[in-house]
């Protein structure tokens, strides 16, 4: 008891100064700024869209600043008078993936994308940074907000019905999971609501999400659409649905995204989140998920429930793929003369920074692929999309397969970082 005490006491302090700091600089409710990234495989250009103020913000008060450096891009906000950082976070972008593509070597697109922090009350500086081929961040766009700026967008964005399926307490304390309705026409919400609850049951079958359901909130918006399903452009199907979504992206037919940030955004706006999954109404495997972007699924293939965890793995903790045979898109995707920033892959030129510790002695690095270590966690090359210079922590994973029912502990450990850095 004196023990535990002690660690309180140690505690404390720092959480009393982020609760002191969040306070001083800012007030509740989300600055939202809007943005299209585009360019080509070489280039990023950075294209400021909107300002918009949210009434909600779900993060924490006290974890303000990032301190897993995960992402391939980050933003920071600044106080303009001391220039001492207030807020930060990384996050990835379906832009990223695409500059590794073919297409992105013979033309130029644009994707939408945000971010977010809490309303300052004062001016802040906005810093946007890329993660380079050699790991390091160079600022790509910086600017001032004014707070009272009138130009900020502050209009009631979409409103639809919310069902709260899971309420834990205080989103500034909790996870909190918006899932939102997509291809779900006004007659199917019943069921929009009966798949939201069945698949978030699947998330918390799940270690570590099960042993920390009591950490999350999770709510559903019935958000409508005018046609039942999804686009499958290679069967020549397309769906008038309110965020757009699509089959074939980057023309792999189970690659499952939408790129209408803003409908998307929108409407979470309705409850305070830090996660959102869009839901799609088809019976069609695939989905995709992009670490702090957005996490997509469909809801009726038999293997959804699995997909639906997958995707939850890259969206909320950054989790690399680590299947190496797969069709993908990606061309020359890692750099192997640097560490991946994803926690679950290694390419073991900084891996006391990874799993190494939860390796036994009697295990070789690298560590065959054979059946004496099949539920052993050791270095197995192969991930990331490349069967060569990537290591992975098992010989199969929720991250891997659907045929491991279970996260690996390497990546159990990278999920359980995250719900602390929400939750404590």
């Amino acid at each position: 008891m004196k023990g535990k005490l002690c660690i309180i006491l140690v505690l404390l302090p720092g959480i009393l100064f982020s609760q002191a700091a969040f306070n001083k600089y800012f007030r509740k409710g989300t600055l939202r700024f809007d943005f299209l990234l585009g360019g080509n495989h070489t280039n990023v250009v950075l294209y400021p869209v909107q300002i918009k103020a949210e009434p909600f913000w779900g993060g924490p008060e006290t974890h303000l600043t990032d301190s897993l450096n995960y992402g391939t891009y980050r933003y920071r906000v600044t106080n303009l008078t001391s220039d001492s950082l207030l807020f930060s976070r990384g996050f990835c972008t379906l832009f990223q993936e695409w500059q590794s593509t073919a297409e992105a070597k013979t033309m130029n697109r644009t994707f939408y994308q945000a971010v977010f922090f809490p309303f300052p009350k004062k001016k802040v500086k906005l810093e946007i940074d890329a993660r380079q081929r050699d790991g390091r961040f160079k600022t790509i766009y910086t600017t001032e907000i004014d707070p009272e700026d009138y130009f900020i967008n502050r209009e009631k964005s979409h409103s639809f019905p919310v069902k709260k399926i899971m309420d834990n307490g205080r989103p500034d304390k909790k996870v909190d999971l918006v899932i939102l309705a997509e291809g779900y026409t006004g007659n199917e919400m019943d069921q929009f609501i009966d798949d939201a609850k069945r698949l978030t049951g699947s998330l918390f079958d799940v270690s570590p999400f099960k042993e920390a359901k009591n950490r999350f909130n999770v709510y559903a918006i019935a958000s409508p659409s005018l046609e039942s399903g999804t686009d499958i452009p290679g069967d020549h199907i397309y769906k008038n649905t309110l965020y757009n979504s699509t089959f074939y992206t980057f023309d792999e037919a189970r690659y499952l995204t939408t790129s209408d940030m803003k409908t998307i955004y929108d409407v979470a706006s309705a409850v305070p989140w830090d996660q959102v999954y869009i839901l799609v109404n088809s019976e069609r495997y695939g989905g995709g998920g992009i670490y702090n972007l957005v996490s997509v699924c469909t809801a009726d293939h038999e293997l959804s429930e699995k997909v639906f965890v997958h995707e939850f793995g890259h969206g909320f903790a950054g989790l690399g793929d680590e299947y190496y045979t797969s069709s993908v898109a990606y061309e020359d995707f890692y750099n192997l003369e640097i560490e991946p920033w994803e926690p679950n892959l290694t390419t073991l030129v900084n891996f006391e920074n990874k799993w190494e510790n939860l390796i036994p002695d009697s295990v070789p690095v690298p560590t065959p692929r054979t059946e004496r270590y099949k539920n052993t966690v050791g270095v197995f090359e192969g991930g990331g999309y490349m069967n060569k210079g990537i290591y992975s922590p098992m010989m199969d994973c929720r991250m891997k397969s659907n045929h491991a029912d279970d996260f690996c502990p390497a990546c159990q450990l990278a999920i359980k970082k995250v719900i602390d850095f929400y939750t404590h």
